[in-house]
């Protein structure tokens, strides 16, 4: 048995029994394994410290940082790496190995991880969500979330989910992948993104006449000032959907990409009619 890998681990939390140990089975070659939680009231807890994981308790007071900015400021780290994984969220060997032999190196202050969406009973090899490069294991006092212009109250809840790390220095890119399992029918992804498009609505909102791209990767902030476009572009829902289902090639995913891709088309007319909304309301911005 080779020896724990001097790695902390951040799992953000707030009631996640039912996947929480097998993230922790796949994250348990690490040596430092954090669990911070948002009030679990079913067992969440109880399940990582069972594990050997630390728990810290997050107490959100609806303002800005989040979970996991809170966490990287806030937590004594044992180690100076640190890997962010959520819970519905597994490593693969393949990933173990290469985040062993990258602190080896010291050529970077941190890594892209490539991850794999499972949907319909099935691997979304296309529609532009395979490959999906995010930035989760870097030296902790060199990444920290973004806090883009929209408010933190926009009810998506209390853990940073589309924002991106702003890195301190190069990053490379590691061998294998996250399994990510977020979406285990339709009714959680359509519930997730209604949650979402609140917070795509206020960025609409009120992130005109700044960068969206400053302080990201490169590639990352090009495709953030390419969505910036394509809020101007008229039919986007329809838009949306070719892009992912066509351009992506969505369709090679079969049925499972065909919704996938309609879906998507969905939210992004929930999000712009959202937008819309919060423009004719003053009161609500």
């Amino acid at each position: 048995m080779p020896e724990p890998a001097p790695i902390s681990v951040l799992i953000p939390v707030r009631n996640e029994a039912a996947n929480l140990a097998a993230c922790l089975r796949s994250v348990a070659f690490c040596d430092d394994i954090v669990v911070v939680d948002s009030g679990s009231t079913d067992g969440t807890p109880e399940i990582a410290r069972q594990a050997g994981a630390r728990v810290v308790d997050f107490q959100w007071d609806g303002r800005y940082p989040k979970k996991k900015n809170w966490a990287l400021a806030h937590v004594a780290w044992r180690h100076e790496w640190v890997f962010i994984i959520d819970a519905d969220e597994r490593a693969t060997p393949e990933l173990a190995a290469a985040l062993r032999a990258a602190l080896a190196q010291d050529r970077f202050q941190g890594y892209y991880v490539n991850r794999r969406f499972w949907f319909l009973d099935g691997w979304l090899n296309h529609c532009g969500y395979y490959p999906s490069w995010n930035l989760r294991f870097f030296r902790h006092r060199l990444g920290r979330y973004e806090q883009p212009a929209a408010s933190a109250v926009t009810g998506s809840g209390d853990n940073e989910v589309h924002e991106h790390v702003e890195l301190q220095g190069a990053a490379g890119y590691l061998a294998g992948e996250m399994e990510h399992y977020a979406f285990p029918d339709i009714a959680t992804w359509v519930e997730k993104h209604n949650r979402y498009s609140n917070w795509e609505a206020r960025l609409q909102l009120e992130a005109a006449g700044s960068d969206p791209g400053a302080g990201l990767d490169p590639g990352l902030a090009r495709k953030r000032r390419l969505r910036r476009l394509a809020w101007s572009l008229p039919f986007r829902p329809t838009l949306r959907f070719l892009y992912h289902y066509v351009w992506r090639a969505g369709f090679l995913d079969g049925y499972r990409g065909f919704v996938f891709c309609r879906l998507m088309g969905w939210y992004e007319f929930l999000s712009a009619a959202k937008a819309r909304e919060l423009r004719r309301t003053p009161g609500q911005r």
